[in-house]
């Protein structure tokens, strides 16, 4: 983990499970058949292999991409090293196109990161997210407004970047281990945790016993979603925690909470943070309970793409852009009671 993964109050714990290993084997008898199954994978290994992709003449091709989920830990620090010249097949396709626009899919609904601003003549969306694909597309295509913005629920963001909708989602999306293995991510852009967000006359205390008998809403295939899942089979959630309730995008949890269809809303701290903003009847409880990296997702076997996209954010850190951004976007909302998040720091680009 980099150094910012411990950095948020004390009630922020990675969430990771401690395996049992393999218990009461002793003896000369446990040392031979231990032995006898190594010898054993390693010759069924070559034949349970993954297929893989294959050329137009039938022959095997491999991807030289991000390392794939099996075993994998830290999924935050497994991108490409930024580009430093060479073939970029991928960025030239973009640059190729005819009305030369990045295609991104983002959210248009999440305050401060991806929305649109009722106040606002010029009708442009606006918010964290946006700043950062102006960014890249001044950097790809030398106009910052050279972006086609493409509306993706939460629900589709893989599937958009799978299917080519998009050249890439800029969309408050985790890296995770299982998303490794569906999409390209690029380093980390923002670091924050999972908390949960309920009315201010709730008796609701954060992720803990107190949601028992309570129905939660989240997002699907959400990260939000999973950690209730395993919440509930670990212990740390009561069984009759009602997680039943998901929505396309994770805004729509808000608005079953204000209409009393649910208790609580289980999401990333960043997202709660505004969302408590826009409604001072709720608010959030307890504290983080996991640590969420933000990442710039893209098709798997895009490595050029991939690695441009690092050089950019490392630029954008350093000349002060990802600052910027920050106390114009998330100050007003995430650094409160004169005390500043531990989001306010940008996480620390380590690659594969």
């Amino acid at each position: 983990m980099n150094a910012h993964a411990g950095a948020r109050d004390g009630s922020a714990r990675p969430w990771r499970r401690l395996r049992a290993g393999l218990r009461g084997w002793g003896g000369v008898g446990a040392m031979a058949l231990l032995c006898a199954l190594a010898v054993t994978v390693a010759l069924l290994l070559p034949l349970s292999q993954p297929a893989g992709d294959t050329d137009p003449a039938g022959h095997r091709v491999t991807h030289a991409g991000q390392a794939r989920a099996e075993s994998c830990e830290d999924p935050q620090d497994r991108s490409l090293s930024p580009s430093g010249g060479g073939k970029s097949p991928v960025v030239d396709a973009i640059k190729a196109r005819e009305d030369r626009r990045l295609v991104v899919g983002v959210d248009t609904n999440s305050y401060r990161w991806g929305y649109l601003d009722p106040n606002n003549p010029s009708g442009e969306l606006e918010g964290f997210d946006i700043d950062l694909v102006h960014r890249i597309a001044e950097d790809i295509l030398g106009d910052r407004d050279a972006v086609r913005f493409k509306a993706i629920p939460t629900s589709r963001r893989i599937e958009a970047v799978q299917k080519g909708e998009v050249d890439m989602v800029v969309r408050t999306m985790t890296i995770t281990c299982a998303r490794l293995d569906e999409v390209a991510f690029s380093a980390p852009y923002f670091v924050t945790g999972q908390q949960v967000l309920a009315p201010k006359a709730s008796q609701i205390t954060g992720f803990d016993k107190s949601l028992a008998n309570r129905k939660v809403c989240s997002a699907e295939s959400s990260t939000a979603y999973d950690n209730l899942e395993a919440g509930r089979k670990e212990g740390v959630l009561p069984a009759s925690t009602d997680i039943r309730t998901t929505v396309p995008n994770q805004l729509d949890c808000l608005v079953k909470l204000q209409l009393g269809e649910v208790d609580a809303v289980v999401t990333d701290g960043a997202l709660a943070a505004s969302q408590a903003a826009q409604d001072p009847a709720v608010e959030l409880k307890g504290g983080l309970f996991t640590d969420e990296y933000y990442g710039v997702a893209m098709k798997r076997g895009s490595d050029d793409l991939v690695r441009r996209v690092n050089r950019i954010l490392e630029d954008y850190v350093e000349d002060g852009g990802w600052a910027a951004s920050y106390a114009k976007w998330l100050h007003p909302t995430m650094d409160t009671d004169g005390r500043k998040s531990a989001s306010a720091t940008p996480p620390e680009a380590n690659y594969a």
